[in-house]
């Protein structure tokens, strides 16, 4: 299969390259050496995050920018499990550190997990969740149910 069930790179449009670089290095995230002032890269468990000026990311996909591309609000979430709801207020606690804006506190959900949601300075939408019914694997990866 060509078209396999993965992702290995998630590339987010910022605003600002450097700006977006030290906000994931504040909170401990390691930059690729592959990395450039135009594009930084890092490595996750399993796929990798690069970070690309949005209206450049706009103008390689073919697509024609905005007026104001630096603008755009994102139109996705990335998520990030973690193993208990102590884990999820460490993390939402670490990214506001770090210079993220608080969207939701952590609390319980109806579907009997606990998160809560910070943006990067960028805007670019990331929920922190523990999800009983999701159990982690020791680096870190989700097991969804078959």
């Amino acid at each position: 299969m060509s078209f396999y069930p993965g992702l290995s790179l998630i590339t987010l449009g910022v605003a600002d390259v450097a700006r977006a670089r030290s906000f994931y290095e504040r909170l401990g995230w390691r930059c690729s050496s592959a990395s450039t002032p135009e594009v930084a890269f890092f490595q996750l468990n399993n796929i990798a995050l690069a970070l690309f000026g949005r209206r450049a990311l706009l103008i390689d996909a073919g697509l024609e920018p905005q007026p104001d591309a630096s603008a755009a609000a994102p139109v996705f979430s990335l998520s990030q499990n973690h193993g208990g709801t102590g884990a999820v207020d460490r993390a939402l606690a670490e990214a506001l550190a770090a210079g993220g804006a608080l969207l939701k506190t952590g609390q319980a959900t109806s579907w009997g997990g606990y998160h809560g949601i910070i943006a990067d300075p960028d805007g670019h939408v990331w929920e922190m969740a523990w999800n009983p019914h999701f159990p982690l694997a020791p680096d870190g990866t989700i097991d969804l149910p078959t």
